[in-house]
């Protein structure tokens, strides 16, 4: 049992009901009822982790999500954080959490990341990290691979939250593990094309509003291509570096 993520859990579950989210799960008896494994998730928004744990509650299984050391920093969702043992990340010096990663892999635990790194605007997969695929080699345990599809209508980049009762349908899918091997580059390949499959399969069965901002390119929608959030995040990631450089040196 576990003192605080049990009851968050239960929290969780409350709260989504009562904004009436309707969870389509499937491919759950994928993930073991022991040993550790990498859980790679798709990002298209900010609640994702919330909503990748519920398949690893059929084995009664909880999963340790590597998230942004800044989530740690805050007096509110810190100490949250820290009870839940998730692992912070500080993207200025990585090499701690990973290997605090990997440690908790070889004793067992899942571990949560986004080979995608950030949100992706465009909805679609974007270039994968090698961070998953390095991590599952050196601690020698699998790969589940997972995705969910209607995350970004709740919460998004760029767009108003919609936390409220909005009946949202969320699709999860979980697929069969991939066994480590080398090289990383090849094995990161093989997530990003399961993962695809996996995208395109959920997709075939939603319902999607023509022209809505949360629907891709792809299928109708206004959200940018890949792309053209490429390019936005691109722009993005230069403006932060040039504010960066203009804070005095402490």
């Amino acid at each position: 049992m576990e003192p605080v993520y049990f009851p968050v859990i239960g929290l969780a579950r409350t709260i989504f009901a009562a904004q009436g989210l309707k969870f389509t799960v499937k491919g759950d008896e994928n993930i073991p009822a022991t040993g550790g494994a990498v859980v790679a998730i798709n990002h298209t928004g900010y609640m994702d982790f919330t909503y990748a744990g519920l398949p690893a509650r059929t084995p009664k299984r909880y999963i340790r999500f590597m998230a942004k050391k800044e989530v740690f920093d805050s007096a509110v969702s810190g100490p949250i954080m820290r009870a839940l043992k998730h692992i912070p990340v500080d993207r200025a010096a990585g090499a701690e959490s990973y290997h605090e990663a990997v440690n908790r892999l070889r004793s067992g635990e899942l571990v949560g990341v986004y080979p995608e790194a950030t949100i992706s605007r465009s909805f679609e997969l974007k270039e994968f990290k090698s961070g998953a695929a390095r991590m599952a080699i050196e601690a020698n345990v699998p790969i589940i691979p997972m995705v969910i599809w209607g995350a970004q209508r709740v919460w998004t980049k760029g767009h108003p939250k919609r936390l409220g009762r909005t009946n949202t349908p969320i699709s999860i899918s979980v697929g069969k593990l991939i066994q480590p091997y080398e090289p990383a580059s090849a094995l990161t390949a093989e997530l990003h094309s399961t993962m695809a499959e996996l995208l395109l399969d959920l997709q075939k069965d939603y319902v999607h509003e023509p022209g809505a901002y949360w629907v891709p390119a792809r299928l109708g929608g206004s959200a940018p291509t890949l792309e053209e959030a490429n390019a936005l995040d691109a722009a993005e990631a230069e403006e932060k570096a040039a504010r960066r450089a203009q804070k005095p040196a402490e």
